[in-house]
């Protein structure tokens, strides 16, 4: 291995600083991504919960639920305005979903860079091999064919790391962007239905205003 990033040249240390990102990239992006962080189990269905028994909802249980985690804080903006009907509810929901996706979405499109320049700086230092054989040719003639192969080897080697480095990091890429998209249809899904149990409790609670009024 160390014979082969010797043999790429120079144009190799931009590569490896690339793969080395990109790596760092992975593992923090599948850290952060996690499932039981970002949607933890029954959050949605513990709040529902707690507003169809009618419980009063003090500021500092919507702050410690906006801090929970995405979920919570898409949920928690939902009830910030939870008296000021369906539409602006389903409006402060697009605004801070496109918030979170935001933050979801951090680093991806360095990953996306990556996977993109790889290949192109492979071809980089093959091309500055090529030029480098083909100025010692002129010095010093064609000479042994072998070692012509060899020279020729050895330039095609910036090119295959540039493209190791470049799948993985465009697989990667595309398996986040996948993930959070799947992770915001369900979140989505949950703040609809949090958005029917507010709906049916100030149904409720209108209802039974209008019947003490009429007592």
């Amino acid at each position: 291995m160390l014979e082969l990033i010797k043999a790429g040249g120079w144009p190799m240390i931009p590569l490896l600083l690339l793969t080395v990102v990109a790596l760092a990239i992975v593992v923090e992006r599948f850290w952060s991504l996690r499932r039981e962080r970002i949607l933890p189990p029954g959050l949605g269905e513990e709040v529902r919960i707690w507003v169809a028994k009618g419980k009063p909802l003090e500021q500092a249980h919507i702050d410690s639920l906006r801090s929970n985690s995405p979920l919570g804080a898409l949920l928690a903006a939902q009830l910030d305005v939870r008296q000021r009907g369906r539409e602006v509810m389903r409006e402060r929901v697009e605004d801070v979903g496109r918030h979170l996706v935001h933050r979801m979405e951090r680093f991806l499109n360095s990953l996306g860079t990556i996977a993109a320049a790889g290949p192109l700086l492979g071809l980089f230092g093959t091309v500055v091999g090529m030029i480098q054989m083909f100025l010692g040719i002129l010095d010093h003639g064609i000479g042994d064919a072998n070692q012509l192969a060899g020279g020729i080897g050895k330039a095609l080697v910036c090119t295959a790391t540039g493209m190791i480095v470049a799948i993985p990091a465009l697989a990667f890429h595309r398996y986040f962007r996948g993930r959070i998209a799947s992770y915001i249809v369900e979140m989505e899904h949950e703040a609809m239905r949090l958005g029917d149990v507010l709906e049916g409790s100030a149904s409720t609670a209108t209802a039974s205003g209008n019947a003490r009024k009429k007592q």
